[in-house]
């Protein structure tokens, strides 16, 4: 993740955060397989600036690196810094990522670039040494705007909603990329809480709820409500305070959680999986060493979901 102020409150939620491309960048340098998706605030840096910092991870990582493109809707956020373009950019700001994007990839893909628009004046810009294979763009894109600037620029969509909802965001990306001759993949984000038993687990996200920073989530709701660009992350951050643990409450930031015994949990991810089309899942744990340890040893190894889709994939 990428941010520049936090949303406070007793816990100063988000309030801390490492350079992203730093951050990626000194990972490259102590690891060997890991895919590397450092995230990238538009707002904040030129595609130019952000296209050589790929290439130089790219480079370190011998093609490990990706990006996410985070468009951002959190005013206050850009506003400190003197950044924020003006309450148009809302309904604006996938047509500024596209050009972002397009500006970036002729940078890979040329070494040079052009383009004079309402963005963007950029004249015989240079990047080298170029990626030796093509930059992966992530993006998160869920409002119809969102979606349809993934199924255009992006390789992988991250979404987050209740995994009845998950069939049909995946196959409105599939429709849409297919129009452009392009195959984007959809990953789901879910809390997960694991335990010895069903109720342990669920005591667990109970706890977190009730325990939640109430002025933490007030300010977030707050930055949701200016977001004028509907269907998106905005509205569904808007509507988490009302939902239940499996639904995403505002206590885990929107995201559905799936809990359970290690048995429970491992069912529940692959009937997700096999009635989604899911590429993948995304997960975040309230206690993220043990929760990553509990996942590994005990969950992946009661998952059939990984063999079908490595099936898949090969087909």
């Amino acid at each position: 993740m990428m941010k520049f102020r936090g949303f406070g409150g007793a816990t100063k939620y988000w309030d801390a955060c490492l350079d992203s491309f730093t951050l990626m960048a000194g990972l490259a340098s102590v690891t060997d397989r890991i895919g590397l998706i450092p995230s990238v605030a538009l707002l904040a840096q030129h595609p130019a600036y952000v296209a050589r910092m790929v290439a130089t991870i790219d480079d370190i990582s011998n093609g490990r690196c990706g990006l996410n493109i985070v468009t951002g809707w959190n005013k206050p956020e850009h506003t400190r810094m003197g950044l924020w373009p003006g309450d148009d950019y809302y309904n604006r700001r996938y047509e500024y990522a596209r050009e972002y994007v397009e500006i970036m990839q002729s940078l890979w893909r040329t070494g040079t670039a052009t383009r004079k628009s309402d963005f963007f004046n950029v004249e015989d810009c240079r990047c080298e040494p170029r990626p030796g294979k093509e930059i992966q763009i992530v993006s998160a894109g869920q409002s119809p705007l969102g979606l349809s600037f993934v199924a255009e620029r992006a390789n992988q969509n991250f979404v987050m909603a209740e995994s009845h909802v998950l069939a049909d965001i995946t196959k409105r990306l599939q429709e849409t990329a297919a129009t452009h001759g392009r195959k984007v993949s959809t990953y789901a984000l879910f809390g997960l809480i694991t335990a010895p038993t069903d109720d342990e687990a669920r005591q667990i996200g109970k706890d977190i709820i009730d325990g939640a920073d109430t002025d933490a989530i007030a300010t977030i709701i707050r930055s949701a409500n200016l977001d004028t660009n509907t269907g998106g992350t905005a509205d569904r951050l808007k509507a988490g305070l009302s939902k239940s643990l499996e639904e995403g409450n505002m206590a885990f930031m929107g995201f559905p959680v799936i809990h359970g015994s290690y048995a429970t949990v491992a069912r529940k991810i692959d009937e997700i999986a096999a009635t989604t089309g899911l590429e993948g899942m995304l997960f975040s744990w309230s206690d993220f060493v043990g929760g990553i340890r509990d996942f590994g040893e005990r969950v992946a190894p009661l998952l059939k979901c990984g063999d079908a889709l490595r099936a898949r994939r090969a087909a």
